[in-house]
């Protein structure tokens, strides 16, 4: 059977945000009134929504994990990792308190490459717990390597990059990328990736080097404003003081996050588009334009939520809690049912739409992807792979995003 056709896109998201509004609208009133605790139900809630809305071929994807996983998986995390890290805080302080700087700094090395080591076997058994929590005809993907070996290679691939000035990040994302998704399944089939570095070096010197451009680019174009307004000497108007601060903010906050989205977008389009799983092979179609459409999107509906929650606090003039605050005093003590309030007025209307700024992430990576080739759906037999009974947590699929 081929996959796609002319007139049909193999993969679709055909959910709407009509039929996601009710829950997203009841996962943030149960996650608000247990003070958090609903949020691991409310994850699972919205994953089995958008995977029970997107459509490989001829039928629809499943999640299966729950949100007693997740929960499981926090604690995990929080015993094994929360409360260790806790209790070294007191014993760094304590040899700092008796100077013995050397151990002081050997901890720390030691802890910070604990917490790195971590953060990789994060991104894998992330991965590896959702592939196998994804059922499609039956089938579901994962692993059977714990990933140990691949948080080493998080640790020496990241170091490498990082001291050769940073010039080798390319190789470490890519290199990576495929060690990740090579442990993987679907089915009985492996999925191979052969993502090229050498592709995206040219625009990531851009944006390596966009601090320098943005620096340079403003003295260049400033001093001579800077002259004609001071008159050829003394201290310069207070005009070309403005505009040296527009230049350089619209620098930090515009010109190079669009220098690394140009990177990002060549990156993912390489990383996924090398993809292969027995005969069918992946494509990501998007563009940087189509990246900044979705970037401003979402900070459109960050901005609409802040300038929502604003009008209460304005109104109710809480904003002077922190204009006011004294040296030495905290917003808490000083006032805390106003400080509350604060955070409640803060949190709700960014409550209210964080799941849609997901949903509109989720249908932009389905969107934009697209899978060709033949597939055979009586060779695509049970996965050989266990199907993980633990959440997104240390022992099975610690994951960072989750947490």
């Amino acid at each position: 059977m081929g996959v796609g056709s002319a007139d049909e896109t193999a993969v679709a998201f055909e959910g709407s945000w009509k039929e996601f509004l009710p829950i997203a609208l009841t996962n943030f009133g149960l996650t608000l009134v247990t003070l958090g605790f609903y949020r691991f139900w409310a994850t699972t809630r919205e994953r089995q929504f958008f995977w029970s809305r997107t459509r490989f071929i001829d039928d629809y994807f499943e999640w299966t994990g729950t949100g007693m996983e997740l929960f499981k998986a926090f604690l995990v995390v929080l015993v094994l990792v929360g409360l260790p890290f806790v209790a070294l805080q007191f014993v760094i302080q304590g040899l700092l308190f008796q100077n013995q700087g050397g151990l002081f700094a050997g901890l720390v090395f030691v802890l910070y490459a604990f917490w790195f080591y971590l953060a990789g076997i994060a991104t894998y058994r992330a991965l590896r717990y959702r592939l196998s929590k994804t059922f499609w005809h039956g089938i579901h993907g994962g692993s059977d390597d714990a990933g140990w070996s691949y948080g080493w290679s998080y640790i020496w691939k990241s170091v490498v990059a990082y001291l050769c000035a940073a010039l080798l990040f390319p190789w470490s994302m890519t290199s990576l990328w495929k060690e990740r998704w090579e442990k993987m399944s679907f089915g009985p089939h492996q999925f191979q990736s052969d993502p090229q570095w050498s592709s995206l070096m040219g625009r990531y010197i851009i944006a390596y080097l966009s601090p320098f451009i943005a620096i340079f680019g403003a003295m260049i174009l400033l001093i001579p404003a800077i002259m004609a307004t001071s008159g050829g000497g003394g201290d310069p108007s207070p005009a070309a003081i403005g505009a040296i601060v527009v230049v350089v903010i619209l620098a930090i906050y515009v010109l190079m996050p669009l220098l690394a989205l140009i990177f990002y977008s060549a990156y993912m389009r390489e990383v996924i588009s090398t993809m292969r799983l027995s005969t069918l092979e992946f494509h990501f179609g998007a563009r940087t334009k189509d990246w900044i459409k979705l970037f401003l999107g979402n900070v459109g509906i960050y901005l609409i939520a802040a300038a929502v929650a604003a009008i209460p606090i304005g109104a109710l003039g809480l904003f002077s809690i922190f204009t006011n605050l004294q040296p030495g005093h905290s917003p808490f003590g000083d006032n805390p049912v106003g400080y509350i309030g604060f955070l409640l007025l803060l949190i709700i209307p960014f409550g209210l739409v964080s799941p849609f700024v997901r949903y509109r992430s989720w249908a932009f990576y389905i969107r934009h992807l697209e899978v060709g080739g033949v597939i055979d759906l009586a060779m695509l037999t049970q996965s050989p792979t266990r199907e993980l009974k633990q959440g997104e947590g240390l022992l099975d699929a610690l994951d960072l995003g989750a947490m």
